[in-house]
């Protein structure tokens, strides 16, 4: 196996169980708030569906739930199923009930999408609801791409590789001006749902990519390796696409996810506590 080392900006933690994970992620989701409170007095953060929320749930316990600005905190999503929101398919429901309804997080800062719109009007009505608070700055402005700058996108990734609703070989990979996109086909139900768009997401202070489970450990792999794209190299992964411009990857792994990745040579760290 050969040698792999991080790319630049970006940091490997690979956790022994879910717990220290949790943990760990609370920690960084903390400094990540704090330093966005001083310096901006907002955080802004997306989140996105999955099994995310259950590694939210140390945020609801203390001394977080106590110490953090919740007032401060402003929420989104980096993509979202067009289902009702009290499906059980919906991004905002399992985020509702599993963390949001846990923390002092103030209802008018929770923007979730438009559920009775059509998957287009939607998309289009979130990325306007997105400009408005850039123009407030409640949500940073990149200098460099004039996209948004959240302070903290979290994502989850799947066995193919994908991030939010951005799957491998999709045209939604290719936008490069919309801030927020729609899907009709997504190859996972349900096939409608609204996304963020590669450059908004790399466009992000900070973004964390969380894979569990050793059927991601190949997507990890691939996502995270130095090697060469060439001629005959497949098309980049999704999340090998997230490549921050001006900001910093996290990825959280647990053992299995990273057990494709060459650890011999010191590239990764075992994560120790803080």
């Amino acid at each position: 196996m050969a040698a792999y080392e991080p790319k630049k900006n970006s940091e490997i933690r690979i956790f022994e169980s879910s717990d220290e994970m949790a943990t760990d992620l609370a920690e960084y989701i903390s400094q990540v708030s704090e330093i966005s409170v001083k310096e901006r007095g907002y955080f802004a953060i997306a989140l996105s569906g999955g099994p995310l929320v259950s590694f939210l749930r140390k945020l609801c316990e203390a001394p977080y739930n106590k110490t953090l600005d919740w007032s401060k905190w402003y929420i989104f999503w980096s993509d979202e199923r067009a289902v009702a929101k009290n499906h059980a398919d919906s991004n905002y429901k399992s985020m509702k009930e599993g963390f949001l309804s846990k923390v002092p997080i103030l209802s008018s800062h929770v923007y979730s999408i438009n559920d009775n719109a059509t998957v287009e009007d939607a998309a289009t009505d979130y990325e306007f609801v997105i400009r408005q608070l850039v123009k407030v700055r409640t949500i940073g402005v990149s200098e460099s791409t004039d996209c948004p700058k959240f302070d903290l996108i979290l994502l989850g990734m799947g066995s193919d590789g994908h991030v939010a609703s951005l799957f491998p070989k999709h045209q939604a990979l290719e936008l490069k001006d919309d801030w927020v996109t729609y899907i009709t086909d997504s190859p996972q139900p349900p096939p409608e749902r609204i996304t963020f768009t590669l450059p908004v997401i790399n466009s992000a202070s900070n973004i964390a990519i969380l894979a569990t489970g050793v059927d991601k450990a190949t997507a990890v792999h691939l996502a995270v390796s130095d090697c060469r794209d060439g001629p005959d190299t497949p098309a980049p992964l999704p999340a090998r696409m997230v490549q921050p411009t001006n900001g910093k990857l996290v990825w959280f792994l647990d053992n299995a996810a990273a057990s494709s990745l060459d650890m011999s040579d010191g590239a990764y760290q075992q994560h120790r506590e803080y």
